[in-house]
């Protein structure tokens, strides 16, 4: 089975208290991507400009993600500069720049069409529902958003979500679009906007599921050093839609093994700047990580 993820590729400027990197690869496709490679075939759309590094082209290509469906325009790369300090929980926005991303409309391809895992990681949800009308026969859609678009997009947001079997959110997200602060009746209001399945991710502190028949929550992977959260959460979303597109059955126990897979790839992801700790990835350092954790869990 494969996936095909919608999304931003990006160039980052990030600074911690652990320092600045400049034009580091990010955004919410090629993060989710780099992640789902683990478990699946992984086709990526978005699209870049003419300054995007030939590097990173190489460096998506050579982990085995079919960049098809990636269109290089005349203009410049979307661009994203943010800062973060204290508990590195919540990064301060220092500049957007669209680029070619305001001109952005998926192209895909006939066979592409037929993929029935489908990701919908974080962009307009317009351009997110305009890729959802070119698939054919899907199996499960997961969808991820943010405030901005909760806050000036909220009618097409909804219109969305009636569409997709699962919703990934923070935890902030989750409040402002069901307006519940206890996270419980958050995923409830949340389920009842359509999708089956609920995933809260509250950072530090793990992740809630909801869906009818049951409820579970996972803590955070314990991590020392945490060194760039950014795409931590588009990372999980990659671990736990990849796992989930290459199982049969998506029952309670796949559901629960997508979740801390989600968990184990978003800890290495934090340990280092952008992709430094995944991008050197290997299964057998997931697998240890995950026997480790195992324990923590006592399961």
């Amino acid at each position: 089975m494969s996936i095909i993820v919608l999304g931003t590729v990006a160039l980052d400027t990030v600074k911690t208290p652990h320092g600045k990197r400049h034009n580091l690869l990010g955004g919410s496709a090629a993060h989710f991507a780099v992640a789902a490679r683990f478990f699946t075939e992984v086709h990526l759309v978005a699209i870049v400009g003419g300054d995007f590094p030939k590097e990173y082209i190489n460096f998506l290509r050579k982990k085995g993600i079919i960049l098809t469906s990636l269109i290089r325009s005349e203009g410049k790369t979307f661009r994203w500069s943010g800062e973060y300090a204290g508990d590195l929980n919540t990064a301060l926005t220092l500049s957007t720049e669209l680029g070619v991303l305001s001109i952005f409309k998926p192209q895909i391809p006939h066979h592409q069409r037929k993929i029935e895992n489908v990701f919908l990681a974080n962009i307009d949800p317009d351009i997110q529902m305009h890729l959802l009308n070119c698939m054919e026969s899907t199996r499960l859609v997961g969808l991820d958003s943010m405030n901005y678009w909760i806050k000036n997009k909220k009618h097409s947001l909804n219109k969305l979500l009636k569409e997709v079997d699962i919703y990934v959110a923070n935890d902030q997200e989750a409040r402002d679009l069901s307006g519940e602060h206890n996270l419980i009746k958050a995923a409830r209001a949340l389920r009842k906007l359509g999708p089956r399945f609920i995933v809260i991710k509250k950072g530090e502190h793990g992740v809630l599921f909801y869906c009818d028949k049951f409820i579970f929550s996972y803590p955070a992977f314990p991590v020392e050093r945490v060194i760039d959260p950014t795409g931590a959460g588009d990372t999980f979303a990659g671990g736990f839609m990849g796992y989930l597109s290459q199982e049969k059955n998506i029952n309670e126990k796949s559901l629960k093994r997508a979740v801390v897979y989600g968990t184990i790839l978003s800890s290495f992801n934090v340990e280092g700047f952008g992709m430094d700790k995944i991008s050197s990835l290997t299964k057998d350092r997931i697998k240890s990580r995950l026997n480790k954790f195992k324990k923590i869990l006592a399961f």
